[in-house]
């Protein structure tokens, strides 16, 4: 970095002086600024758009970013300040800027919070630190001490240490250290700390593909020089998907030395089995990016995508927003899924992002599913997306059989979850060897508890939502908010002693159950809290994948592509639950999930199986299922979405208002619902209380536009909320294509 902090800024006496050998430059900061501020910096600076700098900002310093081509100041200086610095590192991509200029416009958002998006580790701007290395001479002196010998002994010839992991290894002193390197038997020299990656071996030979993997390849490598070029790769869970865009990513990185490759994936526990792919395929893991990477590799990683240098990145949804100055190429794995939707502070879609970060930059996008979302299937049927389409399963794998168990018919013992139907296959399965893998989307041991004295539902603080109790832990906790309590031995409301009941299961008492039915079973519990880390999800998935586990119980985060080869039994405990509500894409969602979970049975040799338990056996998603009639069930989804307005066939939008006063969370809700423009094929919904009313002392409203698909919903909402004043302790949030409607 050039520091240029001598530099004095101009005082006001000098407002009036021309100003000689100066430079106007805008420059934008990552915070809630709708536009760049304009600050001066001396002539001889030779700064480009997207160059980074640092500005003052009343007694502060911020990093910022060049936004347009500076100019030559030729008239008064005024109140502009003088740029500290200009930072010594690559500028950002053109394309990322186009790429935040169109998330502020579509999410309605402040320019400067889109930058933020971009600027996720901002010390990668700096030069890599270096330490000290160490390294045994060729020819040693003669006459060493004794402790000096020992000490060299722990460094093999020709192996190179840091002097601090020398210093652990052989416990030698600060003084012995420096002897060693004075006589010549040890070689001092300085290494950078962030070393370019291992570069992927495209010419490794990759798996011999099947036909369908082979025409889905060489249509993707085919439109390598057509620009933007999207497609939905669909095919059914085990067809060989990864395989297939690993094979297209080795070519078209093979034909251009500077392209660049972008693995999303929705969850951080898939990371390990794609990567351990990876890894067979390329010679050398991928770099990674999510929110479990330590900040000294998140530093590595963004200075070296900066440069051009990390060739192929596997991230969460974040990494869309990583500095690529040549990213040819963009694979959404599992593009349904709903952890692409990013619901805190900017609400955004990452594969709809991603979609359009490939169109600014022309590049290929790949979306991969078994079970496509509507909007993409829509797209490809419409001709807007090429499909490509993997009928079967890789190698000798077959799809499960779906059969619903209807719970009206079946009746569950009390306080028990497992219908006798499942239990039996269950039995039959473990005394075959294979594994059982049980689905419910609960975590915890109860998601409700209920005082049997008076009624009480026991809830969050400052929030509508039940405390799901934690039996192993002995704790309510609040899912929303992280809120956390040990469970009261009394209630809080009538103090009744030992009243407390738990209501429903989780997967910790489902886990229960099945210790007693089935006690010589090696049973684990797999949920977002339940290993709690990433590294304990890898672990666990790699014990299940091994065959040490009989019996796996867990959440939603056991559909995300595992692949365990020897399990061939799936239950699914409340297969209805998701469909209550009103979410509009509520069948849509229940579908996909339980195809999901339901495919992870049966993906070897051995065939699989998947029984449902439900009360509303005559739902069309499940009735789908049953037929694994996926495309038909698509098409009514998609007729009845038509009829309604809703997307894919129409837009929707949600205004969030919140206050920690009712009264005035209403009031402005009510004023917003007045001061909607009046537009054909726009309709205003509400304002209504959320089923989460309260979240964290905030009380909450919500309005939902609904426009025609050939209306510009984000215009109308920036107009929109431009005709109202929204207090300062109030907030309004903006939800383009909102997915949750709590």
């Amino acid at each position: 970095m050039v520091d240029f902090s001598l530099i004095a800024e101009q005082d006001e006496t000098a407002a009036a002086e021309p100003a000689p050998n100066l430079q106007r430059v805008q420059v934008l900061l990552p915070m809630p600024l709708p536009e760049p501020f304009d600050y001066l910096a001396p002539a001889e600076w030779t700064l480009n758009i997207g160059d980074f700098v640092k500005a003052p900002l009343g007694p502060r310093e911020s990093l910022g970013v060049v936004w347009a081509a500076p100019s030559l100041l030729e008239g008064p200086i005024g109140k502009l300040k003088m740029l500290r610095a200009k930072i010594d590192a690559p500028p950002l991509p053109e394309t990322n800027l186009r790429f935040a200029r169109f998330i502020a416009r579509y999410h309605c958002t402040p320019l400067g919070n889109a930058l933020r998006l971009l600027l996720r580790a901002p010390e990668a701007l700096a030069p890599s630190p270096t330490q000290i290395m160490l390294q045994r001479s060729e020819t040693p002196p003669a006459a060493l001490t004794p402790a000096r010998t020992r000490a060299l002994d722990a460094l093999a010839p020709g192996e190179t240490v840091s002097a601090k992991d020398f210093a652990a290894r052989s416990g030698a002193s600060t003084a012995i250290i420096a002897g060693l390197v004075k006589s010549g038997a040890l070689r001092k020299f300085a290494q950078i700390v962030d070393l370019p990656f291992a570069a992927p071996d495209l010419d490794r030979p990759g798996p011999i593909l099947n036909s369908a993997q082979k025409a889905a390849t060489e249509a993707i490598i085919a439109a390598r020089n057509q620009g933007f070029a999207p497609f939905l790769l669909d095919g059914v869970t085990g067809s060989g998907k990864t395989e297939t865009y690993f094979e297209a990513i080795a070519a078209i990185l093979r034909a251009d030395p500077t392209a660049q490759a972008l693995i999303l994936l929705p969850e951080i526990a898939l990371t390990s089995a794609v990567i351990a792919r990876f890894t067979d395929r390329f010679g050398e893991s991928p770099v990674q990016w999510h929110s479990e990477i330590a900040g000294p590799q998140r530093r590595r990683a963004w200075r070296e995508i900066v440069h051009g240098r990390a060739r192929i990145v596997i991230g969460a949804r974040s990494a869309l927003f990583l500095p690529f100055p040549n990213l040819k190429i963009l694979i959404v794995d599992e593009e349904h899924d709903g952890s692409y939707k990013q619901d805190e502070g900017l609400a955004y879609q990452a594969r709809d992002l991603a979609v359009m970060r490939a169109k600014i930059g022309e590049a290929i996008i790949v979306l991969a599913s078994a079970t496509p979302s509507l909007e993409t299937k829509t797209n490809a049927d419409q001709g807007k997306y090429a499909h490509l389409i993997l009928p079967g399963r890789f190698g000798a794998a077959q799809l499960p059989d779906v059969h619903l168990i209807d719970l009206r018919q079946e009746k569950l013992e009390k306080d028990h979850w497992l219908a006798p139907s499942l239990r039996e296959a269950m039995a039959q399965t473990l005394a075959r060897g294979e594994q059982c893998l049980l689905y419910l989307n609960r975590r915890g041991y109860a998601p409700l508890t209920l005082c049997k004295a008076c009624g009480e539902k026991l809830k969050s603080p400052d929030t509508d939502t039940w405390l799901v109790e934690h039996r192993y832990s002995n704790r309510l906790v609040c899912h929303i908010t992280g809120f956390s309590m040990p469970k009261p031995k009394t209630c809080p409301k009538c103090g009744a002693a030992d009243s407390l009941a738990a209501i429903g299961p989780g997967v910790e008492r489902l886990a229960d159950e099945v210790r007693i039915s089935f006690p010589q079973a090696r049973i684990a519990i797999f949920a977002s809290d339940d290993p709690g880390t990433a590294a304990g999800a890898r672990a666990l998935v790699m014990r299940m994948a091994a065959g040490e586990i009989d019996i796996l119980i867990g959440t939603q985060i056991v559909a995300k592509g595992h692949n365990f080869p020897n399990l061939t039994l799936v239950g699914v405990i409340d297969a209805d639950a998701s469909l209550q509500g009103g979410d509009p894409r509520a069948g849509e969602r229940t579908f996909q999930l339980l195809t999901q979970v339901a495919g992870r049975a049966g993906r070897a040799e051995r065939p699989g199986r998947a029984l449902l338990q439900t009360y509303m056996p005559e739902a069309e998603p499940l009735q789908a299922l049953a037929r694994a009639d996926r495309d038909g069930f698509l098409a009514a989804e998609a007729q009845q979405r038509q009829l309604l307005g809703l997307p894919p066939f129409g837009r929707l939008a949600a205004l969030i208002v919140q206050s920690p006063d009712e009264a005035e969370a209403e009031d402005i809700a009510q004023k917003l619902a007045g001061a909607a423009p009046r537009a054909d094929g726009v309709d205003i919904w509400g304002p209504a209380t959320p089923p989460l009313g309260l979240v964290r002392g905030w009380r909450r409203r919500r309005l939902i536009a609904r426009a025609d698909r050939n209306i510009d919903l984000s215009a109308y909402v920036g107009a929109w909320i431009g005709r109202v004043r929204i207090p300062h302790r109030a907030r309004l949030s903006i939800d383009i294509e909102p997915y949750s409607f709590l």
